[in-house]
């Protein structure tokens, strides 16, 4: 190794990477900022118009796009004609390349930022530079992460070269990263475009931990986040406490995250297997966990419980006394951590609720092809909310309804809701039918289901559900409506004395 070209935006331990390069008798090419930093620290540089022949023009914009860079770069050390040509136009091989990009991630996540400040922090020739020497792994070492300066260097001074394993390992990374780089650029200009579902889909994810495995033990697994997420995520959440997340626990964590999200009064949610099992409001968050708990004690055990306000040392006191896998909430009093952190394997996160929560792309995966879709961001204030029967809900009718409004869209689809007392009392999910699903809901429910009501995720294709919501004595049933067959449902509803009220809105969750 004799040349290496060195140009980063991250000046983090460039210095004692050049030295140490400078030390085995490598010349060191720089340009702009970083030939800056390093001849201030007493490392000799040439400069990069002296390779080229030509200043840097245009504000910086050109400087590095020069063919005794390029050639330099690409040259195959193997091929006869190409050293040729090299000696030919008196152009030097460069056998090491440190580069790392102008920070436009950075600047986008600025609020401050302007569409300008966006543009010029589009890098051009850093990534032309990244690719060429990627592309001619064999012959060159291309290096764009400060994490691998040390990988590096040792191989060099153990044996005085990069291995062509480590090589090939440190030109898939460039490509990932220019790849990433570029898929921000695109989202970020796509989305000022104002184009909503492009020709191609370009999306890029952060490695955040290996999982021990998926779904399944068989399964192998990652966890991945968005460079520029939103700030109310699992993927966001601080972890205080307890073992590492599983596949499993964070999409479950994510579901009851999702959930609590709905509401400003305080409230808890449980879920399991994805499902809420149990969801309340109260006038504390003591008494909305009390009946979330009481909701359905069976299956909170195990599941995970996440709250819209601080875990308080009287709340903590009763979390403690069940097997809970995750606790979410925004907030522990150091008391309620006291008490919890006795439990060795209970996970605690902390999580931002506050702001405005965008409707943001969903991605699903099928096998060869993604499925993509705004999220259910829409709630009872953004529905069409009307009473199609004679009799109106009365006050606390309207409250129950509201609550089984939120909670049905986050249950899977055939989806029912029973509510009573601004509380769940029975949930059917993921059922083949609709009344189906009601009837897991009834019997959960039990004599509870006496003046409940009931919300559905879509309407009702025949008035079964409502015959089966009469027998069970439920009061009140909230659903989108919009069956051919509506009118039948209408009229046994005000035979039953049914309070019905269509939103003209569904919530599918498959």
């Amino acid at each position: 190794m004799k040349r290496a070209l060195i140009s980063v935006s991250d000046k983090e331990g460039i210095v004692p990477l050049a030295k140490s390069l400078e030390k085995q008798g490598i010349e060191i090419i720089s340009t702009g900022g970083t030939s800056r930093v390093l001849e201030e620290s007493g490392v000799q540089i040439t400069g990069i118009s002296d390779v080229t022949g030509f200043p840097e023009i245009l504000d910086g914009r050109v400087k590095t796009l020069h063919p005794n860079i390029h050639s330099g770069l690409l040259a195959r050390r193997s091929d006869d004609a190409h050293t040729a040509q090299l000696k030919e136009h008196s152009i030097e091989p460069i056998d090491l390349v440190v580069v790392n990009l102008y920070p436009f991630k950075k600047t986008i996540e600025n609020p401050d930022k302007s569409f300008e400040d966006a543009i010029e922090n589009i890098d051009i020739g850093g990534p032309t530079m990244l690719r060429a020497a990627a592309k001619n792994f064999e012959d060159v070492t291309v290096v764009v992460d400060p994490d691998d300066y040390e990988l590096v260097l040792t191989e060099l001074n153990d044996g005085g070269a990069v291995s062509a394993e480590t090589n090939k390992k440190l030109a898939a990374k460039v490509f990932r990263h220019t790849a990433s780089y570029d898929a921000l650029i695109a989202d970020y200009l796509t989305r000022e475009a104002g184009e909503k579902h492009p020709e191609m889909y370009t999306v890029t994810y952060e490695k955040k931990q290996d999982l021990r495995y998926g779904e399944n033990p068989h399964q192998e697994a990652a966890f991945y986040r968005e460079p520029i997420g939103p700030l109310s995520s699992i993927a966001n959440a601080f972890q205080l406490h307890g073992k590492e997340l599983s596949y499993n626990n964070i999409n479950d964590a994510e579901a009851a995250l999702s959930m609590i999200r709905e509401f400003t009064h305080p409230a808890s949610v449980a879920v399991k297997h994805m499902n809420p099992c149990g969801v309340a409001i109260g006038e504390t968050l003591e008494e909305a966990y009390d009946k979330t708990y009481a909701a359905d004690p069976v299956s909170i055990f195990g599941g995970i419980v996440a709250f819209n306000g601080e875990v308080t040392e009287a709340v903590a006191e009763k979390l403690k006394e069940i097997f809970l896998e995750i606790v979410i909430a925004p907030s522990f009093s150091q008391e309620a951590l006291d008490l919890l952190t006795q439990k060795k394997n209970i996970r605690l996160l902390t999580v931002t609720l506050e702001g405005v929560v965008e409707t943001r792309s969903q991605l699903t995966s099928i096998h060869g092809g993604l499925l993509v879709q705004d999220e259910d961001t829409k709630g009872f204030l953004d529905a069409d909310v009307r009473v199609v029967t004679e009799r109106e809900p009365t006050e606390a009718e309207w409250e129950d309804l509201k609550l089984a409004w939120k909670v049905v869209k986050h249950v899977k689809s055939n989806a029912i809701v029973l509510t009573k007392n601004v509380q769940t009392i029975g949930i059917g999910a993921g059922q083949m039918n609709r009344v189906g699903s009601a009837g897991i809901a009834i019997d959960q429910a039990g004599e509870e289901a006496l003046h409940s009501a009931l919300g559905s995720d879509a309407f009702f294709p025949m008035q079964d559900t409502v015959e089966t919501a009469g027998e069970a004595g439920i009061s009140a049933i909230i659903q989108p409506g919009g069956s051919i067959r509506d009118q039948e449902s209408i009229d046994r509803a005000n035979e039953l004395g049914i309070t019905m009220v269509f939103t003209g809105m569904r919530h599918f969750r498959h």
